[in-house]
């Protein structure tokens, strides 16, 4: 597999011993699914082994060109400064490797699907047309990625069925889940159910359930509940596969992610013309190159 670039997943890490399984548990779909691929593993922080020292073993494997794509569905300090300084630092260890880093998860029908997946299994049997949701992010000081999280939430709600979609933020940022909560109430909900939109649990996802709790016990006549985070979805791993192809593939000036042209996506089926590209065909890459 030396000849083969390899593949070095950057996740975030976690103080939750649970959240840190389900990153192994993504990484094994990942490499279950792409044998030929020698799959490294590492983490920002709060978990073991840190990016360096997951760099390094890749190399000590034998790779000869590594390609990092970094585990994160709204790009901010920890994408755009961790991951290439990791790699930077990788660079100047093993100057004969070539390093690449991939796009994040970002806003993909991909994971547009599994979000919906996750709001339908919290809605169980009531009609989604009258349902409230809330959608959950850590929340961040990079406005860039706050606001990513309101367009996920208008395309979840954009001709899927539901009342409506709310943003939140669980730390740093506005509105805070109880604001979001109390926003739907006003509209006229009565009954919410609360997404996190997290890969993996955590600390974090635990804080969601418990403001969730405390705001519904605050408020008996509303049927608010929370749902199930995203997790260690097989359509993840192929997401992670397509931004490692996307990097061999080299720099495009175009995100077709979203372009109902080439997805059809719900609601807009009679835009989708007849061009299917291959996901590997479709190279919608700005990607980064920490060494030519």
């Amino acid at each position: 597999m030396a000849d083969q670039p390899s593949l070095l997943i950057v996740g975030h890490g976690s103080r939750s011993a649970a959240g840190v399984a389900e990153y192994w548990d993504l990484a094994k779909v990942v490499a279950d699914a792409a044998p030929e691929l020698d799959v490294g593993c590492g983490f920002i922080e709060l978990a073991a082994p840190d990016l360096d020292a997951a760099i390094d073993r890749l190399v000590e494997r034998g790779a000869q060109s590594v390609v990092a794509v970094p585990l994160v569905l709204l790009g901010a300090g920890h994408m755009k400064d961790d991951g290439p300084a990791a790699l930077h630092r990788g660079r100047h260890r093993h100057p004969a490797v070539r390093f690449a880093y991939g796009r994040h998860l970002g806003i993909h029908p991909l994971v547009l699907a599994v979000a919906e997946d996750r709001i339908r299994a919290a809605i169980g049997d009531a009609d989604p047309a009258e349902t409230a949701v809330v959608l959950v992010s850590r929340g961040s000081s990079d406005p860039d990625a706050n606001a990513d999280l309101y367009k996920v939430a208008r395309l979840l709600w954009d001709s899927r069925g539901l009342a409506m979609v709310e943003s939140a933020f669980v730390s740093l940022a506005q509105p805070s889940v109880a604001a979001a909560l109390e926003r739907c109430r006003l509209l006229g909900a009565t009954r919410i159910v609360v997404v996190p939109y997290f890969l993996f649990t955590g600390v974090l996802v635990d804080r969601i359930h418990d403001q969730v709790a405390a705001w519904a016990a605050a408020h008996p006549e509303v049927d608010a509940r929370p749902g199930p985070h995203l997790g260690a979805d097989p359509r993840v791993a192929d997401l992670v596969l397509a931004r490692y192809r996307e990097a061999l593939a080299g720099d495009a000036h175009m995100n077709c992610d979203l372009c109902v042209y080439r997805h059809a996506l719900p609601g807009y089926e009679h835009k989708h013309h007849h061009i299917h590209p291959k996901p590997e065909e479709v190279i919608e890459l700005g990607n980064h190159h920490s060494n030519p």
